[in-house]
């Protein structure tokens, strides 16, 4: 059965993903190294390192048309795009609303990895095996789908001694890499390719962040001289507990819709995706509820990625983009939940004899694959909240939101609606509960 099938059987998608079993994304990496209080605050302070080796599907794109394949699908503009360089690939539909994001890697001129969760390269595999590119697709799938083979390792460095602990376990001065580009080197004779970006933090040449790729077999050994040369300078290991937060402090929103499941000229990707891959069931959750699946897509400018579209090329979604681009659109900002609100809720939660509220994971409270919680003014609703928890940097549970650019103003106060209605939804994730309003105060800028 496809994806296109599996609709069709439900009826309608948005019960279907509403209601589906898979619950937070999986991260397949030791819960905890320390605790995750302390490895929070270690990419602050110090470094932290985490081990994305698993639970990312990489796809390889390799051929004379790589590059035009890439330039067709991606909003991103190309111009000088080659080896050792790399970008946040952003994907849409005809109409112009998300697909999805990943890392788009460019090993040689001709030589592209995808590097995200599944629906982006998926989204581009479709394309290669389909279209008129002279390309060959490798898939090395994250580890759930794989049994934990991997062609490579990924090894993700943050925090202000990132550059002092890699350069030491290479035993030399690393080469200067520009921000969102790699540079090659060895650690412990092995043969790296480092990506100066960050996953928290600010940006840049200081090299507050580095993300370490290589071949799989010499992981042990790689691992093992980072830690060697981080014990002077304070580096821990990060679990999965707390690596999903760095996307809250940062201000990546991991797991909106994909606007995939309408429409005609989407139906052929439909039915190339499986009824049991992570298209088909992945879940929402929230207190935004609504019957049509298309409520729930949103564009690139809703997701911040509205400075990295260029219309100098033909790529999929173009023409509908260039409409949209002079509309109002949402913007993305940080909410920081008020300290009571946010305490009361845990604790109605969690203690008495109920009527309870919706427990609160920590450090993350996402408890479906894309988490749509409403944000109101005085009642009406002007955006969405999701990905929300708490880090010890912010000293508080936070979200990231998509807010009416109108109502994107620094300091003002909303109402997040914590809870799904009517009880909740048939997600095994989800226990009896009421709905409870919190307040927030908007940031339109990171709040560490």
């Amino acid at each position: 059965m496809n994806l296109e099938e599996k609709i069709h059987k439900a009826g309608n998608v948005a019960h279907m993903l509403r209601n589906a079993p898979q619950g937070p994304y999986v991260y397949p990496m030791r819960a905890e190294y320390t605790n995750w209080r302390d490895e929070q605050r270690a990419w602050k302070e110090t470094a932290v390192l985490f081990d994305q080796s698993n639970h990312m599907t990489d796809i390889y794109f390799k051929g004379p048309d790589a590059l035009r394949l890439m330039s067709d699908l991606g909003v991103n503009g190309f111009k000088n795009f080659g080896r050792n360089k790399a970008k946040q690939f952003i994907a849409c539909n005809y109409d112009g609303y998300f697909v999805g994001d990943a890392i788009l890697f460019a090993f040689e001129d001709d030589e592209f990895s995808l590097v995200g969760r599944p629906v982006a390269p998926n989204w581009a595999a479709f394309h290669a095996e389909t279209g008129d590119y002279r390309v060959t697709v490798t898939r090395d799938e994250r580890s759930i789908a794989n049994d934990g083979r991997r062609l490579t390792f990924r090894f993700q460095l943050n925090g202000p001694a990132t550059h002092k602990i890699v350069e030491r376990a290479a035993g030399a001065p690393l080469p200067r890499i520009k921000f969102f580009a790699m540079g090659e080197f060895k650690i412990a004779g092995v043969p790296i390719r480092a990506l100066n970006h960050t996953m928290v933090g600010v940006p840049g040449d200081e090299f507050t962040g580095l993300e370490l790729v290589g071949p799989q077999e010499h992981s042990e050994t790689v691992r093992e001289a980072l830690l060697a040369a981080g014990e002077e300078f304070g580096l821990r290991q990060g679990g999965a507990r707390a690596y999903p937060a760095t996307a809250i402090e940062s201000g990546w929103l991991p797991a909106p819709v994909p606007a995939i499941y309408t429409g005609e000229t989407m139906k052929p990707f439909r039915q190339w995706l499986s009824a049991e891959g992570f298209e088909a069931n992945k879940s929402i959750g929230g207190s935004f509820v609504s019957d049509n699946i298309e409520d729930y897509y949103v564009t690139p400018w809703d997701l911040g990625y509205g400075r990295v579209i260029r219309f100098d090329h033909d790529f999929i979604g173009r023409e509908a983009l260039e409409l949209m681009a002079d509309q109002p659109h949402r913007r993305k900002v940080w909410l920081r939940w008020n300290d009571r609100d946010t305490a009361e809720l845990i604790t109605d939660s969690l203690f008495g004899s109920g009527p309870h509220t919706k427990y609160l994971e920590m450090p993350v409270s996402n408890y479906a694959t894309g988490s749509y919680d409403k944000v109101l003014v005085d009642g009406r609703l002007v955006g969405i909240s999701a990905n929300a928890g708490y880090t010890v940097n912010v000293g508080g549970w936070s979200s990231l939101a998509m807010v009416d650019d109108s109502e994107a103003i620094d300091g003002r106060e909303v109402t997040i609606v914590i809870g799904e209605e009517n009880g909740g939804s048939a997600k095994p994730t989800v226990e009896r509960h009421v709905q409870r309003h919190i307040r927030a105060t908007l940031r339109t800028r990171p709040l560490v």
